[in-house]
């Protein structure tokens, strides 16, 4: 018995790469209709295997299916931390925090409108574009007048957010007090309770969980991102703590009783499906290559590689840094409003800063700077750990699951002697490649060369 799970477990977490290496290649493509083939086959691929049985034996079980919405969450996480510690080479421990504050925001959205409230989603989006236009007019009221301190720039924008969330508050609430006749009754529920409306409202409640996890990013990177790289971890540890504390009184110190602090939010509506949680991977790869290929990114690689040679060729050190955290913080939120959705119930254990290390871990495993790696190391880790190991131990007794705990970072201790930039290295596949820059000789740069 053994045996075979060993063995199925394995094919699986193979096939899966072969899956993303077949995704990437075909998204590689010229052709328009090729990357939508591609896109259509790679999600009916999954859909099969969830669908194909074989008598008792289902190819992609329902334990199974859990562990594929979680790698495919915790690849969005990865692939924002790669981006802020890989790319940027800014050592962060916050992004676990970020990632629950996507979680918890994107849940309670839902919570409240499947429970005739739509205050969550008219507060929370109001909040998020007022505060967005904020922080952009502050941005260009201070890039008038050089040489203003951090902290000073800091508390600009402070005073700007805290004038948005009264007005997002005020606004929000008359808005839906406006709408709630609209969700109708338990017996006869309106237009606004339907399940098109749900599915649509959950999407919206992903993409403000993000911007939410992102704005939020920007206030505390701003003063943080002045220190240097160790006393930065530092305090991206003690972020993720204070992010936590809060989960876990959330229903006292925050005015949010539904959220029912320590004991953990239940109630949360299961909505994510294997076509929500495969486009919300799709636009986060797209969003994270794209930045990665443009100017802004390479100007990223270069803050890592050396910060004074990039700040004497003109780049802007401290906006990189920054762009490079939000994004990475969008992405964590994106990833958190997915999770709470598939898994339907959040405690804050599930965010310590202990669990935080699980990106930084396969981040490193898969390679630095590599995005090709991150999200192929996140599917092998969650199969690996929450998978075989974690049903191989149980069998051993009751205490044995936990002692995976101490294999997986003997596996990685082994894997930094042995090849220490990680799995993949520097390598990318197909869509996440580097394009090839291709220089034509002509005239008389042909002529020196055909005589060399």
């Amino acid at each position: 018995m053994e045996l075979g799970y060993l063995f199925t477990t394995i094919l699986k977490m193979a096939l899966l790469v072969a899956w993303i290496y077949g995704l990437l290649w075909g998204l590689n493509k010229k052709e328009i209709w090729k990357k939508a083939l591609t896109i259509l086959l790679a999600f009916g691929v999954i859909q099969g295997a969830f669908l194909l049985q074989f008598g008792d034996y289902a190819v992609f079980s329902a334990f199974d299916q859990g562990l594929l919405y979680q790698a495919v969450t915790m690849a969005m996480v990865a692939m924002g931390l790669n981006l802020i510690y890989g790319f940027n080479g800014q050592f962060s421990l916050a992004q676990w925090g970020f990632y629950g504050i996507g979680a918890y925001c994107a849940a309670d959205i839902t919570y409240r409108w499947t429970n005739g409230d739509a205050s969550g989603l008219f507060v929370l989006g109001i909040g998020v574009v007022l505060a967005a236009l904020a922080l952009i007019g502050v941005g260009r009221l201070l890039r008038l007048k050089r040489g203003i301190p951090v902290l000073s720039a800091f508390t600009f924008y402070l005073v700007a957010i805290i004038i948005v969330g009264f007005v997002a508050v005020f606004v929000g609430k008359e808005l839906a007090a406006a709408v709630d006749p609209g969700f109708g009754g338990r017996g006869a529920p309106g237009a606004l309770a339907s399940p098109a409306a749900v599915q649509i409202v959950f999407f919206l409640s992903v993409l403000i969980a993000g911007a939410f996890a992102a704005e939020v990013s920007f206030l505390f990177g701003l003063p943080v991102l002045t220190l240097g790289s160790d006393y930065f971890g530092i305090a991206t540890l003690g972020f993720a703590i204070v992010v936590q504390t809060m989960m876990v009184n959330s229903d006292t110190i925050l005015p949010f009783p539904e959220m029912k602090g320590g004991r953990g939010m239940i109630g949360i509506p299961k909505l994510t499906s294997w076509i929500a949680a495969f486009a919300f991977l799709l636009m986060v790869v797209v969003i994270v290559r794209n930045f990665i290929r443009s100017s802004t990114g390479r100007a990223t690689m270069s803050v890592r590689e050396d910060e004074i040679a990039a700040k004497a060729m003109g780049i802007n050190v401290a906006g990189s840094k920054l762009m490079a955290f939000v994004l990475g913080s969008f992405v964590a939120g994106i990833g958190g409003g997915v999770y709470a959705h598939y898994i339907g119930f959040l405690s804050p254990s599930t965010f310590s800063f202990l669990a935080g290390f699980n990106p930084l871990i396969i981040v490193v495993f898969g390679g630095l700077g590599s995005m090709t790696g991150s999200i192929a190391a996140s599917f092998v880790w969650i199969f690996f750990l929450e998978g075989f190991l974690r049903v191989l131990l149980a069998q051993m007794g009751t205490d044995a699951p936990t002692w995976r705990f101490v294999l997986y970072p003997i596996t990685l201790l082994l894997l930094m002697l042995i090849r220490p930039q990680g799995l993949m290295g520097s390598v990318e596949w197909g869509f996440l490649r580097a394009d090839r820059i291709i220089r034509r000789l002509k005239g008389n740069d042909a002529a020196q060369k055909g005589q060399a």
